[in-house]
């Protein structure tokens, strides 16, 4: 079987050694991004101010790598709101050589939390985008990619959504992410500096929080049913979403940060599967593969008002991402969900006897 354009990188990713930095290193996507490349024997230093991730996310990789592979990530407490922590998080201590690669994760994300306090998203997704990119250019790295956001999409109608054509922005987390996109654009005309932008679709996964007001419906729904809570969809439940398992934003991430197309850089491009899945197929999906560990076969959810500032459907065309980067997702949304259910129900466990 032919090497996948992935396999083949991360071949060499072994051979010739990088050195990372992955901005929001303690949340789920900055996590995940971490394991994979420690695994891959690379050097990273991560960036976060624990505003939304946690140190429980950075002590779960250092269990699941080699000693020796830990002893390669370098961690700085800070806050990319403030750009000194920005340029110091840019160079290796112990060389003072520049970072490679910059993976931008950090953000405040959610739709909701953006409605309810638009100024502090602003601030960390805008002030703090523009920090970053100010520090990585300064100190002249290879790559720059960074998470973009289906929500760019708006209330632009077309489905498949395909990258040049947006909408309006439907919420204020909406209006970050598309200046974002703008910026990065602005800093190519402007400083020939050539990013890269992810925009993620309903990403998920291991170490994706279920707590708070504002956690992802898979985490929170899982959650929900393992402790025999009340599972609440909003409006009809036919809302739609293409869900990405969080490997396959691993994939992407890799793939971009190191092409070495000219074509393939100063561009966006979605991230995700080209599947549609509906609230209510989610919820089916999830009761499922729940039942073997206690859910009853038989629970409904209550349906609730729709949401201000959601996107009825959404479902990428990675067409783009495909052919300029070669990306190929390994996990459609039933594959994502097994293999993440296992996290989920230990996470449950380990809070429960926690408790």
């Amino acid at each position: 079987m032919t090497a996948s354009a992935f396999d083949t990188l991360k071949q060499e990713l072994v051979q010739r050694p990088r050195t990372w930095l992955i901005s929001g290193v303690a949340g789920f996507i900055g996590s995940n991004l971490l394991e994979h490349l420690l695994r891959l024997d690379q050097q990273v230093i991560g960036l976060d101010n624990f505003a939304t991730g946690y140190q429980r996310n950075l002590d779960e990789v250092q269990s699941l790598v080699q000693p020796e592979q830990w002893a390669r990530f370098h961690f700085i407490r800070g806050d990319i709101r403030v750009l000194a922590d920005c340029q110091r998080a840019m160079t290796w201590p112990a060389t003072g050589e520049p970072v490679d690669h910059v993976l931008h994760q950090a953000a405040l994300g959610s739709v909701p939390r953006s409605l309810n306090d638009p100024i502090t998203t602003n601030e960390v997704n805008i002030s703090g985008f523009l920090n970053m990119l100010v520090a990585a250019r300064d100190a002249k790295v290879r790559s720059y990619t960074y998470a973009a956001s289906s929500s760019t999409y708006g209330d632009h109608p077309d489905l498949p959504k395909v990258e040049p054509k947006i909408g309006n922005p439907l919420s204020p987390y909406a209006v970050t992410k598309l200046v974002n996109e703008q910026y990065a654009s602005v800093f190519a005309r402007c400083y020939g500096f050539k990013t890269i932008g992810l925009r993620y679709f309903n990403v998920f996964g291991p170490r994706q929080d279920p707590d708070g007001a504002y956690a992802a419906v898979i985490p929170k729904w899982t959650d929900s049913l393992l402790k025999g809570e009340t599972v609440h969809i909003n409006g009809d439940g036919e809302t739609s979403r293409d869900f990405c398992f969080v490997e396959n934003a691993v994939q992407a991430n890799l793939l971009a940060a190191c092409t070495t197309d000219p074509e393939a850089v100063d561009q966006v491009y979605n991230v995700a599967v080209g599947d549609r899945t509906s609230l209510n197929q989610l919820f089916d999906h999830l009761r499922d593969l729940l039942v073997p560990h206690g859910v009853d076969a038989a629970t409904v959810a209550q349906h609730r008002d729709f949401r201000a500032g959601d996107v009825r459907h959404s479902l990428a065309d990675i067409g783009k991402a495909q052919g300029l980067l070669g990306y190929a997702p390994t996990h459609r949304i039933a594959d994502g969900l097994r293999q993440a259910m296992g996290w989920y129900v230990g996470r449950r466990s380990v809070d429960a006897s926690a408790g």
